[in-house]
């Protein structure tokens, strides 16, 4: 039988991408796939991102019944959730795109001059205003009995060794599935219940989760490149053709190539 490799000796690790390598140890998570954080000890993560209601506006009943909804939705809980409030700078790229590409095909000279005028109006007033804008977030955990059956002690001892490997990585392949059909019915029950509250909610998507956390680790970079979609990206590719290789072995549960 052919030995695994440690994919800390694979080219991945190497040369140019060392320091992508070191910084991308330090994350707890470990990938994101089938709109689902996979966690580098094995349990999962799903967000939900939730609407907002103007309270202050709603008459007394109103009021009430969504109190009293998001205390029965509190009550209801028997696994730890995250609320997460998100405050950052209004974004409004898409809609001054699609008036340059109105501008653009504008005949009228005078209506063109105008277009652009406010065009240039619309980005003073979100630079000196300052815009914000806030997302409200629910995060759905699931932990596989590998995780929660785990003392304090080797919870720390992991953190102090925060890299991943092969073995941990099969053992992620293995459970997934079983894992995230119970994060799903968590989530349903969640989006029940929040509907009782008179808020809507959706789950992210992967390409959504990977553009949320590129633009939490990259605040000021995600404002001027936008990650395009991922079917159209080679995520894994040139040195890293030795990893993606073990993942696909790892998911048909097959040994990799020495």
């Amino acid at each position: 039988m052919n030995k695994v490799k440690d994919p800390q000796k694979t080219s991945m690790y190497k040369g140019k991408n060392s320091s992508e390598a070191s910084t991308q140890k330090h994350l707890l998570f470990g990938e994101i796939k089938k709109n689902t954080i996979v966690m580098k000890d094995g349990s999962l993560r799903a967000v939900l991102r939730i609407s907002s209601v103007n309270f202050s506006l709603k008459s007394e009943d109103e009021q009430n019944a969504i109190i009293y909804g998001y205390q029965d939705f509190l009550n209801s809980l028997e696994f730890p959730v995250q609320i997460l409030i998100r405050s950052r700078k209004l974004s409004i790229d898409n809609y001054i795109g699609n008036i340059e590409k109105h501008a653009q095909k504008q005949q009228n000279a005078l209506l063109k001059k105008q277009t652009y005028e406010y065009l240039e109006y619309i980005r003073k007033l979100i630079d000196l205003a300052d815009i914000m804008k806030k997302n409200f977030y629910l995060v759905v955990t699931y932990d596989p009995p590998q995780v929660t059956g785990k003392t304090f002690i080797q919870k720390f001892l992991e953190s102090l060794r925060p890299g991943d490997n092969m073995e941990e990585l099969r053992n992620r392949w293995k459970n997934f599935e079983a894992s995230r059909k119970a994060l799903q019915r968590r989530v349903v029950a969640c989006k029940s219940a929040l509907a009782n509250c008179r808020l809507q909610s959706e789950q992210l998507t992967t390409q959504e989760l990977i553009e949320l956390f590129y633009e939490f680790y990259n605040p000021l970079t995600a404002r001027e490149e936008k990650i395009t979609n991922l079917s159209n990206m080679n995520l894994i590719g040139g040195d890293d053709a030795d990893s993606k290789n073990s993942l696909d072995n790892v998911e048909n549960d097959e040994e990799p190539s020495a």
